[in-house]
């Protein structure tokens, strides 16, 4: 079983059990992912989530919220089916081409160092072409939490073609009727619904915003320029002539 063994409260059992007697319950976990598939449809109890914040870098000023990350804990069935989706859907995606070449997270094969080797050569060979290059670097704050429900299921069926169940699957369920509750000192808060964002912490969410951003690539392209995506993190580039340099920032 390649999922992590993270327990989170809201699971009847620890994971660590479900885990070690995995070969007595494959079959039971099975007969609970299939009908969520081939019905479209994420149960209610598998959409809550218990949000812990986290200090985005040791050592920050724990007395600013700004500081603090969301990290959704959700319950161990809703990562096996987020993870059976995402699986899915990265094969669905991989297979017509349709991840963005600019977009080094959350997919095999990429990472930060990929995202830094082609922006350096990129730089690199435009020096050797004696052009100086100008770069932005663009961080979107709670990237996450910003994503608008309705753009995105427009998104997922204009520019990636996903429509009828899966559409459903994401649309009706996985998406909407999400609850959260924040747990910080030993104290839980009521629950509230979640009308925006993806989980962050989840399986699926990070692909999601992804797909989310992807036109972004286009809009810079109509302008002539050039840019590299790590999740939320956009460095768009232009490279010109030294005597041009002012013209082109």
């Amino acid at each position: 079983m390649t999922s992590p063994v993270k327990s989170c409260s809201l699971d009847p059992v620890p994971t660590f059990l479900v885990s070690e007697y995995v070969d007595v319950l494959l079959s039971y976990i099975t007969r609970m992912v299939n009908p969520s598939l081939s019905q479209g449809r994420l149960p209610v109890s598998q959409k809550h989530a218990i949000v812990t914040p986290l200090l985005k870098k040791t050592g920050l000023d724990s007395s600013d919220m700004n500081n603090f990350r969301p990290v959704s804990n959700l319950s161990f069935i809703s990562k096996v089916v987020e993870q059976v989706v995402t699986s899915q859907l990265h094969q669905y995606l991989a297979a017509n081409d349709l991840l963005s070449r600019f977009q080094s997270a959350y997919r095999k094969y990429h990472s930060i160092e990929t995202a830094m080797q082609r922006i350096w050569s990129d730089i690199l060979v435009a020096a050797d072409d004696r052009q100086v290059t100008l770069l932005g670097l663009l961080d979107l704050s709670a990237a996450f939490d910003c994503v608008d429900h309705s753009m995105l299921l427009e998104r997922l069926q204009s520019a990636f073609g996903l429509t009828d169940l899966v559409h459903d699957w994401v649309a009706q369920s996985f998406l909407t009727d999400r609850m959260q509750q924040i747990a910080y000192s030993g104290q839980l808060s009521s629950v509230q619904s979640v009308l925006f964002g993806v989980p962050q912490g989840s399986v699926l969410g990070p692909l999601l915003y992804v797909l989310y951003t992807a036109e972004l690539a286009l809009v810079v392209d109509c302008h002539g320029l050039s840019l590299h995506q790590y999740a939320d993190d956009t460095q768009v580039y232009i490279s010109t002539p030294a005597g041009d340099a002012e013209a082109a920032i």
